[in-house]
């Protein structure tokens, strides 16, 4: 008796916190009798948001994306929850209460979350149906959500990207006589600068260059894959990924520029750092009087103008839903050129390739303007590498620790350090395929 409470209660307070339990009732082992829960009405869509973070405030998600459903849809109630605690992918399993549309991080929580949850839904049959040419979305973004399965099951759309650029003090280029840096310049023009840029004035240290290791490795530009496409293995010891290690510790071999951090930019003593494009308006909040602009990220010469593969959200239609047709309708409205073009305004970068979003980009935002936003659409995205073979364990390899600790606090070689990481990765494989066994 005590347990059945228990378990009444876990979803009763799941339940409360979600929307009144108005979505999709699923039986599954953890909720066997999913008739407990309220059937939603036919005419509600329950969105539910794990990334990005700042709909988390229901006024952002309203003013962003809510207002304009209510417009195109009149006769829909949109239901939106955004991920907490109390809200998180367990709790609406627990409850029964599936969402109809997921918007979530694609690279970082498609398989920690939408796959092992089984929510997971091929999108081809809608994207047919209802005649949605994907070929107009970024095509990196686009392969990213082919390169899920072998086969190209679209499990999601491309929804937001969170873009890198680089941003550079005006200050510090004048003061030091050296040209701004442009659109388009490689890793090695990039380098020549930051020597130039590097100084030890008095008690000031001034940092000729910045960028976050982690995000670098996991967000390639030369579009190597941690782990075999074909094999049970990670697959860093290469000479690609040397290349890729080497490029970026030649920076912080420079002397005074050690790593600290990409985030001291504001501080004003940092001439260029390579960050997401939301920066460019929290960094200026946090000092207002930096003389800052950005120019597009810089690439690897062999790859000219390409910036880091997508680091994105997708929309995805859960397969318990059982309206997804009409969930698809508004995902397809979120992705027309009209919601473009608002997100744009807002500083937010859309997957939808037109002249006339990337033109809106920042409008709305007295923070942006002045500033050189078109770099932003300067360069394409890397492609993703290819999808891995059916079968293969996925495990999360920490590409971070490359940098930190093996090379920065261990004075690691680049090959010993990849190589460390590759035992480690093969170790967490092994370990992942055991338990799946028991």
């Amino acid at each position: 008796m005590k347990k059945m409470f228990k378990t009444s209660m876990v979803v009763a307070l799941a339940c409360s916190v979600m929307v009144g339990c108005t979505a999709n009732p699923v039986a599954n082992e953890k909720n066997p009798d999913p008739g407990k829960t309220t059937k939603a009405p036919d005419n509600e869509i329950f969105i539910y948001t794990s990334y990005p973070a700042f709909y988390a405030k229901e006024e952002n998600w309203d003013k962003q994306v809510g207002q304009y459903l209510k417009k195109k849809f009149p006769d829909l109630t949109i239901k939106h929850v955004h991920w907490d605690k109390g809200r998180e992918y367990k709790d609406l399993i627990a409850a029964g209460t599936i969402p109809d549309i997921i918007i979530d991080n694609a690279r970082m929580n498609y398989e920690r979350y939408i796959l092992k949850n089984d929510l997971q839904y091929d999108m081809t049959e809608l994207i047919k149906k209802f005649n949605f040419d994907t070929s107009k979305l970024n095509p990196a973004a686009m392969a990213q959500m082919k390169n899920m399965t072998p086969e190209g099951k679209i499990y999601g759309l491309p929804f937001q990207l969170s873009d890198f650029v680089l941003f550079y003090n005006k200050d510090i280029f004048d003061k030091f006589g050296v040209d701004y840096p442009k659109d388009g310049m490689t890793y090695d023009e990039i380098y020549e600068l930051a020597k130039k840029l590097t100084r030890v004035e008095g008690e000031n240290t001034y940092k000729g260059y910045q960028q976050h290791p982690g995000l670098y490795m996991t967000y390639n530009q030369l579009s190597l894959p941690p782990l075999s496409l074909t094999e049970d293995k990670a697959q860093l010891s290469t000479d690609g990924w040397k290349k890729e290690v080497d490029n970026l510790r030649r920076f912080y071999e420079i002397p005074a520029n050690q790593f600290t951090s990409v985030d001291d930019f504001p501080k004003g003593k940092m001439a260029m750092s390579v960050h997401v494009s939301e920066k460019i308006i929290q960094w200026y909040e946090q000092n207002k009087n930096l003389n800052f602009d950005i120019a597009a990220m810089p690439s690897f010469a062999d790859v000219p103008k390409t910036k880091a593969q997508p680091n994105m959200y997708a929309a995805y239609i859960a397969q318990q839903s059982t309206k997804k047709d009409k969930a698809f309708e508004v995902i397809a409205y979120l992705l027309s050129e009209e919601m473009q073009i608002n997100f744009s305004k807002e500083g937010i970068i859309g997957p939808l390739e037109s002249q006339k979003v990337q033109e809106a980009f920042g409008k709305n935002l007295p923070q942006l303007q002045g500033k050189h936003t078109q770099a932003i659409f300067a360069s394409k995205n890397a492609m993703p590498p290819a999808a891995r073979a059916n079968g293969l364990t996925h495990v999360d390899v920490p590409l971070h620790n490359v940098f930190a600790p093996l090379i920065f606090g261990e004075s690691k070689d680049s090959a010993t350090a990849l190589r460390m990481i590759e035992e480690q990765t093969n170790k967490g494989i092994l370990t992942e395929k055991a338990a799946k066994a028991k």
